[in-house]
């Protein structure tokens, strides 16, 4: 293989061990994605360095936190030492939400900047695009009645992720990443900006 697929082979084996990973709580190999000194994490939850976020998603899971990651398609554009990569995914949250239990999934894209770091490709920042998502009760008998005032508060992209969340004690971030508007087309901007730098 050309050194180009070679790269695009780790990066894709990168971004799954990220799910597979963290979704596992095997958090030794889970830091080992990340560039060690400028890793940063956004999401609607958290936004801050890798490691406080291992440390969060840590905290979380040891205390029945239930979000699960599932990947699909995958591309990365690469230019020498960096990267910018989009994957499909879905994040799935169970959680109780006034005393019902429900599933939220929600469906986008992780949009990742990565660079090489002594040899090795390395996660510098993650950054979700939140596209759609819903949410279900788990036992099709039970019901329930979500406050639109609350429901209103986020973009469509991650409403009931963001309702959920709120619910279950989180504060949320507003105004991340959408599958249209400024903010994803800011994203998109700072992408091309970390490989035009490189």
């Amino acid at each position: 293989m050309s050194q180009t697929d070679n790269d695009r082979h780790e990066i894709r084996r990168l971004i799954e061990n990220w799910a597979l990973w963290r979704d596992a709580g095997d958090w030794d190999r889970f830091a080992t994605v990340w560039h060690p000194r400028d890793g940063r994490m956004s999401a609607t939850w958290f936004q801050g360095s890798a490691t406080d976020f291992i440390k969060a998603s840590r905290e979380g899971f040891e205390n029945g936190v239930s979000i699960l990651h599932f990947l699909g398609g995958h591309t990365a554009d690469i230019v020498g030492d960096r990267a910018v990569a989009q994957t499909k995914m879905t994040i799935n949250q169970r959680a109780s939400v006034d005393g019902v239990e429900v599933d939220v999934v929600c469906t986008g894209r992780f949009y990742d900047f990565l660079s090489r770091h002594e040899g090795g490709w390395t996660l510098v920042r993650r950054q979700p695009i939140y596209e759609k998502d819903r949410l279900d009760v788990v036992d099709p008998a039970a019901s329930l009645r979500l406050d639109p005032e609350l429901l209103q508060r986020f973009p469509t992209g991650y409403r009931h992720l963001g309702y959920l969340q709120t619910k279950a004690g989180f504060t949320v971030k507003d105004g991340l990443p959408g599958l249209t508007g400024t903010a994803v087309e800011h994203l998109y901007g700072e992408g091309k900006q970390w490989l035009a730098e490189a």
